[in-house]
């Protein structure tokens, strides 16, 4: 923990390469790609403020996403970080757009970022979400019978995972863990409602999405390359929400060509 008293796991060397994760989430749902990116970045996956390991700040938390994108930038700055690369999913893959449309980062990639849905859709997305938050205070032992059962595990984390038996059960009781104890879920939730993204980012920036994606649907996209027309759009195929844990090797490989695009 920092003096901005986040909490993040750092692995690797290079050009520095902060990982951004989605509302409810924690550093760990980059693990399987940490190891793959730390060959070529020195790797930081962050908890954001309220979420994860990290304790609310004692100001409060931010009220909109321009603090929730200040926070971050005060985070670079206490590692000492300047301009590094960044990826995000989902409220990370928004805050990964925000920051590059302020000229904070020398490149962003998002995955089925935040900000390209109708109120509609994203009534439809928080509900689903908060439906498994209330699912994930159910006992341990009830849930670690859950998701050991495949059957029953894609039952369950068939929203968010295209591929849930990919998921170790470890990782799948983590996740549980993170998004029932997340602090912060509901006040940047609130925050979040009404909020469209609508930058103009001069660095490379890569929107990559889920084609199975439940939560922010795939047809987002399309808003996402009206909106961003200098950007690199990319079809994640085959995955859902959550594409790190659907397909690994892909996304990796499209946020490595991302920072490479700045590199060149």
């Amino acid at each position: 923990m920092n003096a901005v008293e986040v909490v993040f796991e750092r692995r690797g060397a290079g050009a520095p390469l902060v990982l951004l994760h989605g509302i409810g989430h924690h550093w760990a749902a980059w693990s399987p790609v940490l190891d793959r990116l730390a060959e070529a970045h020195d790797v930081i996956a962050v908890d954001l403020p309220g979420f994860g390991r990290s304790p609310v700040p004692a100001a409060g938390l931010p009220a909109d996403m321009p603090g929730l994108v200040a926070a971050v930038v005060e985070l670079f700055a206490a590692l000492g970080l300047d301009r590094p690369h960044v990826a995000g999913n989902s409220l990370g893959g928004a805050i990964a757009l925000e920051l590059a449309a302020a000229g904070a980062v020398s490149s962003a990639t998002a995955l089925s970022p935040a900000g390209f849905c109708t109120p509609r859709e994203l009534r439809w997305a928080l509900t689903v979400l908060t439906l498994h938050r209330n699912a994930a205070r159910l006992p341990e032992p009830v849930l670690r019978s859950l998701f050991g059962n495949p059957a029953l595990r894609t039952l369950a984390l068939g929203m968010i995972l295209a591929r849930p038996n990919r998921m170790a059960l470890a990782e799948a009781l983590a996740d549980a863990r993170a998004l029932r104890e997340a602090r912060a879920f509901r006040a940047v939730a609130r925050a979040g409602r009404g909020y469209a993204f609508a930058g103009a980012p001069t660095v490379p920036v890569t929107v990559a999405w889920g084609t199975r994606d439940r939560i922010l649907p795939y047809r987002q996209a399309a808003l996402a390359r009206t909106r961003l027309p200098a950007a690199r759009h990319l079809d994640l195929t085959g995955c859902g929400h959550v594409p790190m844990h659907d397909d690994p090797e892909l996304v990796a490989s499209v946020i490595l060509d991302t920072t490479a695009a700045r590199a060149a």
